[in-house]
């Protein structure tokens, strides 16, 4: 085996060596793994042996890695239904660290670490950061949330473990932010897309340029994000923008990550078996063909989880990746199968409409869509912002951006939407998930 390591300071992770294996010893360690995880699910969590017992399945039955198939799917009710830890194969002695989801839509999901869990998950975002093309000596400013959400935090003990210097300032107060990019010589930032973007409008607002910054690497994750989105960030701040991808039920950030080739995210196929799966059926698909993403965690102790239904919508990249890396890929994550609005009797995707904006000249990566049901017939708005300068323009100018925009969006969705076009710092920004629907069809709201 053989592979290159680029580490500016001379400190070698041996463990980044694991994204490099051999296509069949990969495969015996998930396999290994794998049976070593459902024995210890069957034998410690009730919720799963329940569920193999009624489908008559054993540990042992486990013999290759196709028999995954075989066990029982998992979703996220599973976790509020045995809240706090009703899922956990360990003593709560044994446990170290606890998470929890912020509960908006219900019960919080609680998840578990054992010592052996954490020093895993440092070991994944510190590859991911590595693949990324971070390294001992950056500086990395994490404005993702620290506290029960497992971003800030996650991404903490990986760049801590790479040898990097890091800057916990947490989510908010913009203005701080870009006072510590910019006097802290900060080299790598981390955050949600959406957020970051907010931050480049507000550095102009400072007078401070991002592109003279040292700045030269994002990490970004917990929403979908576009490749039209990408583009702009990377423009604006010169930078190159990396999708990172993650779920608490699982890990938390650090199961995928892109490399320099930018092209699909390497998931860390030693610690997660994934599937792709027909939502509908729950059939495997072909390589390349879109589907559910469904994953097993494969070395968690605390909170091992079995064919975990994310509601991901992805595909296979099966060519191999020029970086080198053995470990396969998926497409970045545009949108998920519960975000799906239906309209008319059509599926429409945010992700599909905000593509659609972007490719249009003069608008920002700013809009909301609102859906309203007007005489039992759905109507789609979408407001978006547009720069400074075409409000100066003539009506003529500004009618022609709107009907280009129209014509995007039903190129791509087939569904006629209203489009209003607005100032820029109208639309409300976000510190964290940027929410673009406003759904109010089943609402009594009052129309905004």
């Amino acid at each position: 085996m053989s592979f290159q390591w680029n580490d500016h300071n001379g400190s070698f992770h041996p463990d980044s060596a694991m994204d490099f294996l051999p296509d069949a010893q990969l495969r015996a360690i998930q396999l290994q793994r794998l049976r070593s995880t459902i024995e210890r699910a069957y034998g410690n969590v009730e919720l799963v042996r329940t569920r193999m017992d009624a489908l008559g399945v054993k540990p042992c039955d486990i013999r290759t890695l196709d028999d995954i198939r075989r066990m029982p799917f998992m979703v996220k009710n599973d976790l509020r239904d045995t809240y706090p830890y009703g899922l956990f194969a360990c003593p709560l002695s044994e446990v170290v660290r606890l998470h929890a989801s912020s509960g908006t839509t219900g019960k919080p999901i609680v998840v578990g670490y054992t010592q052996n869990d954490m020093d895993t998950w440092k070991n994944v975002v510190m590859r991911a950061l590595a693949s990324a093309g971070m390294h001992r000596g950056d500086i990395i400013q994490i404005a993702f949330g620290y506290g029960l959400f497992t971003g800030g935090l996650g991404l903490h003990g990986g760049a801590e473990t790479l040898g990097a210097t890091v800057i916990p300032i947490s989510g908010g107060n913009s203005e701080r932010q870009i006072m510590v990019m910019r006097d802290f010589g900060v080299t790598a930032f981390a955050c949600t897309p959406s957020y970051f973007i907010h931050l480049i409008e507000y550095a102009a607002k400072m007078g401070v340029d991002m592109k003279t910054l040292p700045l030269r690497v994002g990490i970004f994750g917990a929403e979908p994000w576009s490749e039209e989105m990408r583009c702009y960030i990377q423009r604006e701040a010169n930078i190159k923008a990396f999708d990172i991808y993650g779920l608490s039920e699982i890990i938390g950030p650090g199961v995928g990550v892109e490399c320099p080739c930018q092209n699909g995210l390497h998931i860390f196929e030693d610690h997660f078996l994934f599937e792709i799966l027909d939502p509908e059926t729950g059939d495997p698909v072909p390589d390349g063909e879109s589907g559910e993403l469904v994953i097993t965690t494969l070395s968690k102790e605390a909170m091992p989880v079995i064919r975990y239904r994310t509601h991901d919508i992805t595909h296979v990249i099966a060519e191999p990746c020029s970086c080198g890396r053995s470990l396969r890929r998926i497409a970045r994550i545009a949108r998920r199968s519960d975000d799906m609005l239906i309209i008319r009797g059509v599926n429409v995707f945010p992700s599909q409409i905000e593509a659609a904006l972007l490719k249009v000249e003069k608008t920002l990566p700013h809009y909301q869509i609102i859906v309203r049901r007007d005489r039992d017939m759905d109507e789609m708005e979408i407001r978006i912002e547009v720069t400074a300068e075409l409000f100066s323009d003539r009506v003529s100018e500004i009618e022609r951006i709107a009907a280009r925009l129209s014509h995007a969006v039903e190129s791509t969705t087939g569904i006629h939407a209203k489009i209003r076009l607005v100032e820029p710092q109208t639309l409300e920004r976000s510190e964290g998930k940027a929410k673009r629907v406003l759904d109010l069809r089943n609402l009594d709201t009052p129309k905004p």
